[in-house]
């Protein structure tokens, strides 16, 4: 269809009558969708994407089963069990734009009962197949690019099945220009010689960045790397190995002979190449030893090229053995050992992952997981600090299908984490200096009633800890006790949080802030049922508070990630705004706040 074609219709659409104003948007939508390349399906409705729309996503912690270690400068991993995508939209409020490594390991979509959507198996037959795994993966991957840091990247395995659907929906999403590779790892040690085609060793890698900002780090050199640099002149410079002198290019000024000072015989080039230097440098090599003239000083001038000077680093390839990243073998021997049976039936090994975070984090970084499986993720993040020192945390995400999350994915990592006994029977130390918090995702009504708006607020708290990473409650605040419901106070020792649900009690804490001597400002959360934080009531204190109004703050971020909500008629917010008589008596002054409404 042409443009003019085009211009009638939509003049057409709207002047037809029978059409509601839904209607005749929706059509006219799509007439004007001009998509000239690229990867294009149906998109099918999903049910957490349906409940989205009358509900807001909110993170609880199950404080049972956290693992806290003594030291303070532990980091705190973060284990979140629930539906990835409603996870996801709760890290969109605390983590957006703090992720530098994302990598997942999704459903292939190989019709053996290996992606669920909508609580059925997908299978080979339906005929939305690519449809419903493209709508998934769209919807999860937006979310992640907001996520990703600047500098960020995201690792993606995936097989045959949707390989090439996969990488298209990545142009999209993250931009062909930011397209860094296409990695093939070999997963299998052996071939299956039943193969009645071929028999399939490889899986592939998609690794995209945010921006241009990210650079990939240089992978560790191996033994087998540096065996050739196996002499030693014992001249302080350490091992060396012999290197050409010469280059592919010619040019007239690198054409002349180097004398062998022993033998006195001159040595040309190549035809075709020339010295990779002038004559006065290399006659500077030959005096400091640096050329090297066979066993018996009698050969042809050859370069000695010192492991020390070597970049202290490989750059990496994009075929990736079993010898350097391990296999699927060998991740389902480890998850044995730990558990002394394999609960989980496609693990990834800890050396893969290993290999990924070296190339995409540093060591402060933050890493996501968000198909954490069997939480291969964090077993490798953990023992890759324990390798070289790093502070990175990790976030896993995973639903609790056939109790995976409780039962595999917290429990391996608990065990690594607080050491265990082998399959052999050994005991296998710890990774101790590390935090493992668990979370489940809940839900608030999406209606901006003051019921809701506070219940919000108030069920926030978890999500506000780990935007901030400070778990540390303190039970007074300026001499003052804290209360649940009312306010509460955060301290490590290195950043203050003071949460505040009650409004009512701005003015006694503003007093309380302004005789406090503070080294920076405290972060302060205040419910509002605007966008001001009541920034006039905390103009005595402005220097020492960073406010930030709640829930607003977090309805922003819903608002630009979460499907819009269906149209509904919101009851009047008088069920909040009524006083009680127990409010009244609870706001006639901090101290009359009752014992059980302590934090």
């Amino acid at each position: 269809m042409n443009s003019n074609d085009r211009a009638n219709l939509i003049k057409r659409i709207n002047t037809l009558e029978g059409l509601t104003d839904k209607e005749r948007s929706a059509l006219l939508g799509l007439l004007r969708e001009n998509k000239t390349y690229g990867l294009v399906w149906e998109d099918k409705p999903e049910d957490v994407e349906e409940r989205l729309r009358d509900e807001l996503p909110i993170l609880t912690e199950v404080p049972e089963r956290a693992i806290i270690n003594e030291d303070k400068d532990a980091p705190n991993h973060i284990l979140i069990e629930g539906d990835n995508l409603e996870a996801l939209a709760t890290l969109a409020y605390t983590h957006e734009g703090k992720i530098d490594v994302i990598y997942i390991d999704p459903p292939y979509n190989t019709g053996n009962k290996d992606f669920i959507y909508n609580d059925s198996y997908v299978d080979k037959e339906d005929s939305y197949r690519h449809s419903k795994w493209l709508s998934f993966m769209s919807r999860r991957l937006k979310i992640a690019k907001k996520l990703l840091s600047d500098r960020g990247v995201i690792f993606i395995s995936i097989d045959d099945n949707e390989q090439a659907q996969l990488k298209l929906l990545c142009d999209e999403t993250f931009g062909e220009n930011n397209f860094l590779a296409e990695i093939m790892w070999h997963k299998n040690y052996a071939s299956a010689n039943d193969s009645k085609t071929f028999s399939k060793v490889l899986d592939y890698i998609l690794v995209y960045r945010k921006t241009d900002t990210f650079i990939r780090n240089l992978l560790p050199r191996t033994e087998k790397q540096n065996i050739l640099y196996k002499y030693d002149s014992n001249d302080g410079k350490g091992k060396w190995r012999p290197d050409n002198l010469s280059v592919r290019t010619y040019s007239a000024n690198y054409d002349f002979p180097i004398v062998n000072p022993i033998t006195g015989v001159e040595y040309y080039p190549p035809k075709g190449r020339s010295w990779m230097t002038n004559k006065e440098r290399i006659q500077e090599w030959i005096t400091e030893t640096r050329v090297y003239f066979g066993l018996n000083g009698k050969g042809a001038p050859q370069l000695k090229r010192y492991l020390s000077e070597v970049q202290q680093g490989v750059v990496p390839t994009t075929y990736w053995s079993y010898d350097d990243c391990g296999h699927n073998d060998e991740a389902r021997k480890e998850i044995k050992d730990i558990f002394g049976h394999p609960p989980f039936d496609s693990p990834k090994p800890t050396r893969l992952l290993k290999q990924i975070l070296r190339l995409g984090s540093n060591n402060k970084s933050i890493i996501l997981d968000f198909f954490a499986g069997s939480g291969t993720t964090l077993h490798a993040t953990m023992q890759l600090n324990a390798e070289d020192g790093g502070h990175r945390q990790c976030i896993l995400i995973t639903n609790n299908e056939n109790n995976i999350c409780e039962e595999v994915t917290y429990e391996r990592n608990r065990r690594v984490i607080q050491g265990y006994t082998n399959a052999k029977g050994e005991e296998v130390s710890g990774l101790t200096k590390n935090n493992l918090r668990y979370y489940c995702t809940g839900f608030v009504g999406r209606s901006r009633s003051m019921q809701n708006m506070r219940k919000l607020v108030n069920l926030a708290t978890d999500m506000l800890c780990i935007k901030e990473d400070l778990y540390t409650e303190q039970n007074t605040f300026g001499g003052q006790k804290t209360y649940k419901g009312i306010f509460r106070y955060f301290d490590d020792g290195k950043k203050q949080m003071l949460i505040i649900y009650r409004e009512e009690v701005i003015d006694e804490l503003v007093d309380i802030i302004y005789d406090l001597d503070i080294p920076q400002p405290i972060k302060v959360y205040v419910f509002s049922p605007s966008e001001d934080p009541w920034e006039g009531s905390f103009d005595d204190v402005s220097d020492k508070v960073e406010l930030c109004a709640l829930p607003q703050a977090i309805y922003n971020t819903y608002r630009r990630i979460l499907p819009k909500k269906k149209d509904a008629i919101i009851a009047p917010e008088d069920d909040a705004l009524a006083t009680t008589q127990k409010d009244k008596d609870l706001f006639d002054g901090m101290l009359n706040f009752t014992d059980e409404e302590e934090a």
